[in-house]
């Protein structure tokens, strides 16, 4: 074996449940040729098929690279045993050049790995704080059978002790189908009051199990976060697959693995397309024609050797040379210092260091730091985070055509416990509505020297938050905001983190919603009121703006027979939207139902701001709309599908408190199916030639890829089933398109909106449901599919630049030949 092979057997059980009987084997294994492998498997003797999951094993393939291609070294392999008596077990892996026996089990010893245990669990992170006495525990538990799991925490002499739980969404799980979607809380965070050097336990109790763990730092139950993950991969999560996949279709169920990133998916395509070692020398031998100095400011306190060296290794070692590094310290001790001088002297100048006679906070010591450097370019970097290598080479690239103020790259973080990357952010270009919602620019922002003078630096009354309002303020004097489509930094997660722990800093959360409403006020817009949404979603934005003097709003709606449909539109306008200065305009077209038009006339006795226009020609969606445009009164025009209804009282005062904002032409809405998925929640140009809506299918109350279903935020298009425009944008643009009859036209509207510069502005909070083409049907037939394709060429022909360069509310690493949000 070991002339052909290397490998490591991490676990084996033999789960042995009344409805979950299986082995289930976690290791690694790797050919010495690096030759692929297979496996395979006898139960008592007999082949049996077997499930085998792929893993990355980033910390083998660190180990060993000089041996590997790939990190795809992992596997987890599991067999199903239910009606039989396990005697024996036996796998074998081999490749294109031996067969090798990896492991063999016999009846003595399968009773040894079997397990009649109903709980699951983990102990994702354990962190001691000694100077306040606090322990925080955080990881996930689960039953088997799904019923509730409770939790104590226990003392030496088994005393139960009080303590705080947040419990979250564990998405990662549901994906690893170890959850069902309906149980997906199952994580948790604890933290008590207690001795560091005391021993306590956590103890676990479901209807039938009761399970204890020793909270100690040593005792994590997996070495790695994908190991936690395979490890319990088994039946039931097989079960509860198709579970979902029974009770919610086939479409649900392949949307729920199409939005968000897997930590083994992102691992591996990070280390594809990371820069190279022979990437970095040919960038180094660049002469730019613009080589601005790169000053790099670093605040460090108490940092811990590791980090310190990481952090000023990829300084350093970049590819870029122009650069200096800038650390103020205000540790405790001199560790930093001494190890500075020691390791890094023959830098010089490059390297300034000023220890600092006092701990002036975050703010203070980043100020300290900055005011040390000389350069053209300015960023603030973390003194326990990591750069890749080329980041300041893409930073003076982007500026050889036009010097922007401000710059910023794309992120994730690096999980220092497991030493994988995670939770990518792959962020838009820039999107002021994103940035009212959340800090998504974050790292690392380049800031134009010229900038940083005019507005200063960090303030510490916004401590927890500071880059937040310094980003803010940056930008409102910028001539430009550049985004770096490159994962160019990564945050690194650890106990004491805010990207570990939301709830650690809860002040930061609150200095952040002061820093949107310091920006308000700076920019002169009154009377916006900033709330920051209640956790999990800690960091996350609402701003209601207002709509005072509340001008009329001309609701406009084609309609084509559908009685009751449109009746469940109107009531809802009248009965549960709360904004009362509107106009209803509809516009009748070829409808054939008696019914229809009793009820037109009920409606205007009912209502004096209702009216009824004819439109007498054949379907055309475009026409339809620049024909009732005219017959509107009001300066905003809600377009607005008659299979509509209002969900939340506020969403048209929501959609216009938006549009009311002079740099805004049109908002969207949030629009739900009738089961309370998501229709639309934005809309991103460029799938298979088109447009896509994005989250579509994904729960109502799903945060999606980085919250962006659940939070305002700038598209390039939002759907015209339910749109508010400016009438003066509308006309600034010439209206609909007409030579698009019942496709593409709304997102050529919203094109032609954003080629004048003003923003397309979809708001999570304008609630709606859409009862989607009751009226005119689906392109279900090959006439109506055959209009729909000539439609689309249509518009490829009007608009090849977004569809070559990109949707810039997007981000071209992402795929859009699959789903949203999937990686290319």
């Amino acid at each position: 074996m070991e002339k052909n092979f290397f490998y490591t057997i991490d676990r084996v059980i033999y789960k042995d449940l009344d409805y979950a009987k299986y082995i289930a084997v976690t290791g690694w294994c790797y050919s010495k040729e690096d030759k692929p492998v297979t496996y395979s498997a006898k139960l008592n003797n007999q082949n049996v098929s077997i499930d085998v999951a792929k893993v990355h094993r980033q910390d083998v393939y660190k180990d060993r690279k000089v041996d590997l291609k790939s990190d795809i070294v992992g596997f987890r392999i599991k067999v199903d045993c239910t009606d039989v008596d396990v005697d024996s077990f036996e796998l074998n892996v081999k490749d294109e050049l031996n067969k090798e026996q990896l492991l063999l089990v016999n009846k003595k010893k399968i009773q040894k790995v079997r397990n009649t245990e109903e709980i699951e669990f983990n102990l994702d992170s354990i962190a001691k704080d000694f100077d306040k006495g606090i322990i925080t525990v955080q990881g996930w538990v689960y039953s088997e059978n799904g019923k509730p799991v409770s939790i104590d925490i226990l003392d030496e002499n088994e005393n139960s002790i009080e303590y705080k739980i947040r419990s979250f969404a564990r998405t990662d799980l549901v994906q690893y189908h170890l959850v069902k979607v309906d149980n997906k809380n199952c994580g948790f965070q604890i933290r008590f009051e207690g001795d560091p050097e005391k021993k306590y336990y956590l103890r676990f109790k479901s209807e039938n199990d009761s399970q204890k763990a020793t909270i100690d730092e040593s005792s994590n139950t997996t070495r790695g976060l994908i190991k936690s993950y395979v490890k319990h991969l088994n039946k039931r999560s097989i079960h509860n697959a198709i579970d979902y996949l029974r009770k919610n279709g086939v479409k649900k169920f392949i949307q729920r693995f199409k939005q968000g990133v897997n930590v083994d998916e992102y691992q591996n395509w990070f280390l594809k397309q990371r820069v190279t070692a022979e990437e970095l020398a040919k960038q180094a031998k660049v002469q730019f024609e613009y080589s601005p100095k790169i000053s790099i400011a670093v605040a460090t306190f108490n940092t811990k050797e590791e980090y310190l060296k990481e952090m000023i290794d990829t300084v350093v070692n970049q590819s870029y040379s122009n650069w200096e590094l800038c650390i103020a310290d205000g540790s405790t001790t001199d560790d930093v210092e001494k190890y500075i001088k020691a390791h890094y002297a023959n830098y010089g100048d490059k390297i300034k260091f000023k220890r600092l006679d006092q701990n002036y906070g975050i703010s203070g010591n980043t100020n300290k730091a900055m005011e040390m450097a000389d350069g053209d370019y300015l960023a603030v970097y973390d003194h326990d985070d990591v750069l890749e290598l080329d980041c300041f080479y893409e930073v003076v690239k982007a500026l050889q055509d036009f010097r922007y103020d401000t710059l910023y790259t794309d992120e994730d973080k690096l999980n220092d416990q497991y030493k994988v990357f995670i939770e990518p952010n792959l962020k838009p270009d820039y999107s002021e509505d994103l940035m009212r919602s959340h800090n998504y620019i974050t790292h690392i922002f380049f800031v134009n020297r010229r900038i940083y003078e005019q507005v200063g630096g960090y303030r510490s009354e916004y401590d927890g938050s500071q880059d937040y309002d310094y980003i803010f303020r940056c930008i409102e004097k910028a001539n430009g905001v550049y985004h770096i489509p490159r994962v160019l930094y990564h945050w690194r997660m650890h106990p004491q983190s805010t990207a570990m722990d939301p709830e650690s800093k809860l002040y930061c959360y609150t200095a952040g919603q002061k820093a949107i409403e310091s920006h308000y006020k700076r920019i002169g817009l009154k009377g916006a009121r900033v709330e920051l949404l209640p956790k999990p979603y800690y960091g996350f934005y609402h701003t209601i703006y207002s709509t005072e003097p509340n001008p009329l709003v001309s609701i406009l709606i084609p309609n084509y027979n559908q009685k009751d449909t449109l009746k469940t539109c109107i009531d809802s306008l009248y009965n549960v939207n709360t904004y009362k200065n509107f106009e209803v305009v509809i516009v009748e077209n070829n409808s054939t139902e008696d019914d229809i038009f009793e009820y037109y006339e009920e409606l205007k006795q009912e209502h004096d701001n209702v009216t009824v226009v004819t439109y007498k020609g054949s379907f055309n969606y475009s026409k339809i709309n620049n024909f009732g445009v005219k017959y509107t009164k009001g300066d905003y025009v809600l377009f607005l599908n008659n299979d509509t209804e209002v969900i939340e009282s506020t969403a048209i005062s929501e959609m216009l408190g938006c549009c009311m904002r002079k740099e805004v032409g049109a908002v969207g809405a949030k629009l739900l199916y009738e089961d309370d998925t998501i229709q639309h929640a934005g809309v991103v140009v460029g799938f298979n030639g088109y447009a896509a809506h994005v989250f579509n299918g994904i729960d109502r109350d799903d945060p999606g890829f980085l919250m962006r279903p659940r939070v305002n935020c700038n598209y390039s298009a939002c759907t015209a089933a339910c749109l508010m425009v400016k009438k003066s944008v509308f006309e600034e643009v010439n209206g609909f398109d007409e030579q698009f009859v019942v496709a593409c036209n709304d997102i050529d509207l919203c094109l032609k909106i954003r080629d004048k510069d003003y923003l397309i502005v979809y708001n999570a909070f304008a609630l709606w449901h859409h009862y989607e083409s009751k009226s005119r049907g689906y392109e279900d037939t090959p006439e109506k599919q055959a209009r729909f394709e000539s439609e689309v060429k249509k518009f490829q022909t009007k608009w090849p630049e977004i569809l070559k360069k990109g949707d810039p509310y997007y981000n071209r690493n992402w795929n859009l030949k699959t789903a949203p949000f999937t990686l290319d």
